[in-house]
């Protein structure tokens, strides 16, 4: 038995019935030995045998009384492996926008809270004889690296499987807890919450002080703030209905700009990202004049905090630089503005996340959250940011289930309330393999983005090759450009813009 952290639980809270917080992945494999029901006894024959791999895999959530603390995990004492795994087809001709629906619908369906939450699909009918599996499990059992590192342990590195030993002692669930024994520990845990949240009262208040000096600073850069960002056609409350669409893209190509232009791999998939957004929203007639604003995700998973089945995550904020048409002086200002938010990030302890988490009530979190949503507040405020972009890194060498090759791992987030697409990005072999979630009616035609990410790819890739000498002049030049104003500045410059906004004065 043990208690979910705050941070863990607060992807629980979070949760409404139009925001589902699960994560998930879908592969593809190429044409398995076995067809139909063989292949997917096999596989399952293989997750039974790792199931004690990932303790995830058989915990349940057991809820505190009235709400009054966070949640405890214990083992499943009815753990169905038949209920989690499931075979399934899409319809002829198999081709990929039916699986693309047929995953979009999947992963629109909430978890049931009710027993270990996770699902398995084994999906066949594929064109071509392949296979896909798609997987989901809950935000609050992992993170990026913790779920890749999930997932990896159900894989091989050969077409054999790896014989992997039983565990020591055969699995027996532990007592689950009553009612009265829930609460006695809740009562245990709000004694010793209160002092824990003491303690980090003084480290929370140093980490806003030094923002504040650090702000206050001349010449400081800072990253961009929540609320900066402008509205688009995505930024909206969401429907409980998603889309998806997949897009694999050469990491050679990545490497071969990121090398010409100076910058990292996550610079160049974040320009690849602004480029396509870029474009998409220009055909829409709907490009802001401002910048679009990603969150994203940082994993602060330590050495030593690997294997761990939980979220070590963090985040920061990055400025897509839509507005420059210039290529090259769009990805010159992606790479500072993302050194400007690590440089911002690096000032923060690793765990403030963790730490503010620990102050949200249980009961008030939830239903702020499902008023939050029900109410559609989404729609009456600037966006928080625009999307968000995660790149997780993933093995470059080939891997294999129960015996049948991966071609492509594309994964398969979530989007939120007020920011209705999320791209997630991962590595595999010499591709770089977007996943892109959307809301069914923030993006209905989410096919069509992705279909632009390899016309950005292709536009950074020609402009590096033949502008590569100007490359380190134009990054020189953004780097100095003067700092935004600040404080006062930065308010009065707010409340202009505000005031342009609402038009002329009515007499």
């Amino acid at each position: 038995m043990e208690r979910l952290s705050g941070l863990d639980a607060s992807f629980l809270y979070l949760e409404t019935p139009t925001n589902h917080m699960h994560v998930g992945g879908l592969l593809i494999l190429e044409p398995p030995a076995e067809s139909g029901i063989e292949f997917f006894n096999k596989v399952k024959t293989l997750v039974a045998g790792r199931l004690h791999l990932a303790r995830a895999y058989r915990r349940r959530l057991q809820f505190v009384p009235l709400d009054i603390d966070h949640p405890l995990w214990v083992e499943d004492a009815d753990f169905d492996l038949d209920f989690h795994m499931r075979r399934i087809a899409v319809p002829p001709p198999g081709e990929t926008p039916d699986l693309m629906e047929l995953v979009a619908r999947l992963h629109s369906r909430p978890l049931d809270r009710a027993r270990p939450l996770w699902e398995f699909y084994v999906i066949e009918g594929l064109a071509g004889g392949r296979v896909a599996v798609y997987t989901k499990i809950h935000h609050c059992c992992v993170d990026g690296i913790s779920g890749t590192e999930l997932m990896v342990s159900l894989l091989d590195f050969s077409p054999e499987p790896r014989n992997v030993p039983p565990p020591d002692k055969p699995w027996t669930p532990d007592r689950a807890p009553n009612e009265i024994e829930v609460l006695a520990r809740a009562a245990v845990h709000g004694v010793v919450q209160p002092l824990s949240m003491a303690r980090r009262v003084p480290k929370l208040v140093g980490t806003l002080l030094n923002i504040g000096r650090r702000a206050l600073e001349p010449g400081a850069r800072l990253p961009p703030a929540p609320f900066q960002a402008p509205s688009t056609p995505f930024n909206r409350a969401l429907t409980p209905h998603r889309r998806f669409a997949v897009k694999t893209l050469s990491l050679a190509e990545v490497k071969q700009v990121k090398n010409l232009l100076g910058c990292t791999v996550n610079d160049v998939v974040l320009g690849i990202c602004s480029g396509a957004l870029r474009a998409y929203l220009a055909d829409l007639g709907d490009l802001p004049e401002r910048p679009l604003i990603a969150m994203c995700p940082i994993s602060v998973r330590s050495d030593d905090q690997k294997g761990e089945q939980n979220n070590r995550v963090s985040a920061m904020l990055v400025s897509l630089a839509t507005e420059i048409d210039d290529v090259i002086e769009r990805v010159a200002t992606i790479k500072e503005s993302t050194r400007e938010a690590k440089d911002s990030y690096k000032a923060l302890p690793a765990d403030m996340l963790r730490d503010w988490s620990m102050f949200a009530a249980p009961l008030v979190a939830a239903r702020a959250a499902r008023l939050y949503s029900r109410y559609k507040i989404a729609d009456l405020h600037r966006p928080v940011f625009n999307t968000v972009i995660s790149n997780v890194p993933g093995p470059g060498f080939p891997l294999y289930l129960a015996g049948a090759k991966l071609e492509h791992i594309f994964p398969v987030s979530i989007p939120a309330d007020g920011v209705g697409v999320n791209i997630t990005v991962q590595s595999y072999l010499d591709n770089v393999e977007f996943g892109v979630i959307a809301d069914r009616e923030a993006m209905p035609d989410v096919d069509r983005f992705v279909e632009r990410l390899q016309a950005a790819l292709d536009e950074m890739l020609e402009a590096a090759m033949t502008r590569a000498d100007e490359a380190a002049e134009i990054a020189a030049r953004v780097a100095s450009r003067p700092a935004p104003a600040l404080g006062a500045g930065r308010i009065k410059a707010t409340v202009e813009e505000i005031a342009s906004r609402r038009g002329p004065e009515v007499a």
